[in-house]
């Protein structure tokens, strides 16, 4: 039975005895067993006593267990040990990769944290697949450039601060040489299992357009590499027959997602652009082992002026369809005679550190199409005045091209130009600049009259011709029908330098006492 309180009675009476089992039970269960007892009584004769009892003790009564001390203690025991583990696995990494920044050595943490895990990620990946690349991340490349003499003799110990790749941002760009790699599909595959999304973004290859064919083969141009809220943009480098790197437009097809990440913000792609080899320099930022270009504020100013043109091939066709290309023996020679003489004035002022364009017919050629026009007798090239520089005409007679004539003077309408191989002239003008124009000189040697040319204000962009990186207006349009007029598209073979330009202005006469200086015909 049980109590109101519903706990079972407990009794108080005296110890309860237990009967010992009987003699024959216990020999059977010991055989060739006697019991004592039996034994003794046999022996005298007398009757056997009845056996004794043991006393067996009363049980004691159990504590009550206060079951949630019990899960207080458990929760807390489990609680110290993930502490335990948590601290013990960021030791861990951080020991591993460098990748905990304490407070005390300038720690950055949450988004700008981020950034730096997700740079790390990425160069764990590319390295596990053996591609090379190096950073050309403009904000990251200008703070470095600002610390790079330390950053060149720094040792290879934790950094005391994540100083550079924490800084705000949505993208870091790195840059890929594409005979480096071999487009291997186990790169993205094993991105995917780091976590990345991935995006390629493929377009035309420039290099194989031509006269004879326009080809529409793709290739890789862009990667975008995401992960968390921060990604990755790798800009894949080509190399041109000029000897000069080119990365392509980043140009999104219909169906690819547009939210993939906030393209605008990319610093590359917007236009083709045209740069040098750099020479790389391996350093350590942030506790990351990474290439960089040697000199980034180099190539930051390049950057700057890095848009790319492609010559017009499919015009180029069009405009030979109307007016047949001269493939006559004379026309071949000159056009490789103004091709070696470009070469050559391109290597002297390139030395010099002087800025210059394809400008006048040689321009015209380029834009209309993309050859040297076969009767025009020369090569024309642009200089603003800013740039000039006093070698310049010791220079080129070092080359081996003896000055022809030299009109005007540096501070008005100044012009040289440069005696080549079998009579092929370099003219070379010197523009000025105004508020609202950009304007050249020219100089009659036998009367004195001076001539102004008027150009709309232009940029420069690279280009490719005959083989060479040159400059050309960005706005080549409006520079050619400047100089040509609307009908530019169609060949004039008898060209007056003084009246034929659409841009040209008479502007007076030079003094007569200045002749001998601004009239130098060698």
């Amino acid at each position: 039975m049980t109590g109101a309180g519903g706990a079972s009675p407990q009794l108080a009476s005296a110890p309860r005895m237990r009967p010992a089992p009987p003699a024959s039970r216990r020999a059977a269960a010991r055989p060739g067993w006697v019991p004592p007892v039996a034994a003794r009584g046999h022996a005298s004769g007398g009757a056997a006593p009845a056996p004794a009892l043991a006393p067996v003790p009363a049980p004691v009564p159990m504590q009550k267990i206060n079951k949630n001390a019990v899960l207080a203690l458990l929760s807390l025991s489990s609680l110290l040990f993930l502490l335990f583990q948590l601290a013990y696995y960021r030791s861990y990494l951080a020991h591993k990769n460098g990748a905990a920044f304490s407070k005390a050595r300038g720690s950055q943490s949450g988004q700008d944290s981020t950034r730096w895990h997700v740079v790390r990620k990425f160069l764990s990946l590319i390295s596990s697949h053996n591609i090379p690349v190096y950073l050309i991340d403009p904000l990251i490349l200008g703070l470095v450039d600002k610390d790079i003499e330390q950053i060149r003799s720094s040792s290879d110990g934790p950094s005391p601060e994540c100083k550079y790749f924490c800084v705000p941002r949505d993208f870091t760009t790195f840059a890929l040489l594409d005979k480096t790699w071999k487009h291997e599909v186990g790169l993205f595959r094993t991105a995917e299992k780091m976590g990345f999304q991935w995006l390629k973004v493929l377009n035309k290859d420039p290099r194989l357009d031509g006269m004879d064919d326009l080809s529409g083969t793709e290739i890789p141009l862009h990667y975008i590499f995401k992960l968390a809220s921060h990604a990755i943009h790798l800009v894949v480098f080509y190399e041109r027959s000029g000897n000069y790197l080119w990365h392509g437009p980043l140009r999104l097809k219909q169906h690819m997602d547009r939210k993939f990440v906030p393209f605008r913000k990319l610093h590359f792609g917007r236009y083709p652009g045209a740069y040098e080899k750099p020479e790389l320099l391996l350093v350590s930022i942030d506790d990351l082992k990474i290439q960089i270009p040697k000199n980034p504020s180099s190539f930051l100013e390049e950057m700057t002026h890095s848009r790319f043109l492609e010559c017009r091939y499919r015009e180029a066709r069009a405009f030979f369809q109307l007016y047949p290309d001269d493939a006559s023996v004379d026309a071949v020679e000159f056009r490789k005679r103004a091709k070696s003489l470009l070469h050559l004035a391109a290597l002297t002022l390139n030395n010099l550190g002087v800025k210059f364009w394809l400008s006048s017919g040689t321009c015209l050629g380029w834009y209309r199409q993309c050859n040297v026009i076969p009767y025009s007798k020369d090569v024309d090239l642009g200089i603003f005045i800013r740039d000039y520089k006093a070698d310049i005409i010791p220079a080129f007679q070092k080359a081996g091209l003896p000055l022809k004539h030299k009109f005007g003077k540096v501070e008005d309408s100044l012009e040289l130009s440069f005696q080549g191989e079998d009579d092929v002239k370099l003219d070379i003008f010197f523009f000025y600049e105004e508020d609202d124009h950009i304007w050249n000189g020219g100089t009659q040697a036998k009367s004195g009259k001076k001539f102004k040319y008027l150009f709309p204000k232009f940029t420069l962009c690279w280009t490719e011709f005959v083989e060479l990186k040159v400059h050309v207006p960005c706005e080549t349009l409006q520079y050619v029908e400047a100089n040509y007029g609307p009908d530019w598209k169609v060949p004039v073979k008898m060209w007056d330098w003084k009246s034929s330009p659409s841009n040209v202005q008479y502007n007076g006469v030079w003094p007569v006492d200045e002749w001998d200086d601004v009239i130098q015909i060698y």
